[in-house]
């Protein structure tokens, strides 16, 4: 049950040996070297161990096999209280090593049981991410049958983007195919509901770009949680934030129930004897159900295989996890993947201005297309309103010319709130017999014929605006002029 399926294709080359992180986990260096002693011993498999060296010989010496397994020092461990940060505070961490060695092509992979936080952000700041990788994803496996299922990210990656998912699926893909074996794994995207129409914003657009067909991803569409455990799909596909909710819940539900099997099993006499006739298919249930059978989590993404074992793992889970670390390498798992990303990548910004956008420049182009129609209509509106309040302000001008209020701040047009026609103001005859009013109407190209007046009216009445200009320029008034010869009044 340690083992996992070989890859789909023949490897030439041998793999370099896998580094042993034995400074990480809760039962570290013991539990960690005699796992990795078993690993060597039983199933062959090449190791390096990476930790305080006296402390590794000791416990080397302890199982026999002292010279057998290559030793590389390393000054500090990282405490599993540490978070992310730990990995900037101890550049010289066991942890770290192992990068370096992978980096140095002396090993292939790497095997920790260290805070999940601490080996995370060490091996992302010491190995880096592939290229065309926007975030890593931590894949487990789950114990379904015919064959295991693929769960990523069980918590890398917390906060996520549509084109994140898309890409989890593609190296959720490269893994399952070393796995299982399958040319095609489906992949499901964990949903609140099997419909398409379900889920958040970034789940349902991450269903419509799985659904394109344009990533060479065998999508099967929505799973539910009950699912997980169903066999339906071979890759399923969510957040780092779910994923680790509904593992965390999958494994205190699987030891509630194997404690409550236990119990029931050594309640009576009978249930004693039948627990003895099934002895062996229990063992296998167990097997089946213990996360220490599959060894942990792998950190895909980055430039180099890192196995996450569970932080309370025994001899028998280092075993596992450098079992799948070794398969992992002997299958190309980092050139597998950056196959999947290749083929999955967005198109360039050239691309998307030559073929059209693909993930959403299409609605966001319609949407400034009603943006600028909306604002071309408002334009027009605006600007036919400035031509109407023109042409009113003219007509009011040219009315005003024509027209002598009564009284000063009277204006022809706006007399006590009411609207009324404009009156043409009677003038004095001037020396020449024409209307002093006469010269400004004919400036504007309407002559009008001069009403012939007394010289009391003219003398009683106010001129029009024509008059004001002309004693504003400096002539004489019209009045004055035209009872310039005639006999003064008596007095």
């Amino acid at each position: 049950m340690t083992g996992t399926a070989g890859p789909s294709r023949p490897v030439p080359d041998r793999p370099a040996p896998v580094a042993v992180d034995t400074m990480g986990g809760d039962h570290a260096p013991e539990e960690i070297i005699a796992g990795a002693v078993d690993a060597v011993r039983d199933h062959g498999v090449r190791l390096v161990l990476v930790g305080q060296a006296a402390r590794i010989r000791r416990e080397l010496d302890r199982h026999g096999v002292v010279g057998e397994i290559p030793i590389v020092h390393a000054e500090e461990a990282l405490d599993m209280g540490e978070g992310a940060l730990a990995g900037w505070r101890k550049p010289r961490s066991s942890i770290a090593i192992a990068c370096h060695l992978i980096k140095q092509g002396r090993a292939s992979a790497l095997v920790s049981a260290g805070t999940t936080a601490g080996v995370v952000a060490t091996a992302r700041l010491r190995l880096k991410g592939q290229h065309g990788v926007m975030r890593p994803a931590i894949a487990v496996r789950l114990p379904t049958r015919p064959r295991p299922t693929v769960l990523l990210d069980a918590g890398a990656t917390a906060d996520v983007k549509p084109e994140t998912l898309v890409q989890f699926a593609a190296v959720g893909t490269a893994y399952a195919q070393i796995l299982t074996g399958l040319p095609r794994p489906r992949v499901g995207l964990l949903n609140i509901g099997a419909e398409a129409g379900k889920g958040d914003k970034v789940t349902k657009r991450a269903y419509e770009l799985l659904s394109g067909g344009q990533h060479g991803i065998e999508f099967a569409g929505n799973v539910e949680g009950h699912d997980l455990l169903g066999g339906t799909v071979d890759v399923v596909v969510t957040d780092g934030f779910t994923g680790n909710v509904a593992l965390k819940t999958m494994e205190g539900t699987v030891r509630m129930a194997l404690a409550e099997m236990r119990e029931t099993m050594s309640a009576s006499r009978t249930a004693r004897f039948g627990s003895l006739l099934q002895r062996r298919r229990l063992l296998e249930l167990r097997d089946r159900l213990d996360s220490e059978t599959y060894g942990g989590g792998v950190l895909l993404g980055l430039n180099g295989t890192v196995v996450i074992a569970h932080g309370a793992s025994r001899a028998r889970g280092i075993t596992s996890a450098c079992l799948l670390a070794h398969d992992l390498a002997a299958g190309r798992i980092v050139d597998r993947i950056r196959e999947q990303i290749a083929a999955t990548r967005p198109p360039s910004r050239l691309g998307r201005l030559m073929h059209g956008d693909r993930d959403g420049d299409k609605d966001k182009h319609e949407k400034n297309e009603k943006q600028e129609k909306h604002d071309k209509a408002a334009e027009r509106s605006e600007r036919s309103e400035r031509s109407e309040r023109s042409e009113k302000n003219e007509k009011a001008d040219q009315g005003g010319e024509k027209a002598s209020p009564s009284e000063p701040g009277d204006r022809a047009g706006d007399r006590d709130g009411r609207t009324v026609p404009p009156v043409p103001a009677p003038a004095a005859p001037s020396d020449t017999g024409v209307n002093a009013g006469t010269d400004a109407d004919a400036a504007l190209g309407e002559p009008v014929p001069a009403p012939v007046t007394s010289p009391a009216e003219s003398g009683h009445r106010r001129q029009g605006p024509a008059h004001d200009a002309q004693r504003s320029a400096g002539d004489p008034p019209a009045d004055r002029k035209s009872s310039a010869g005639s006999t003064p009044p008596r007095r």
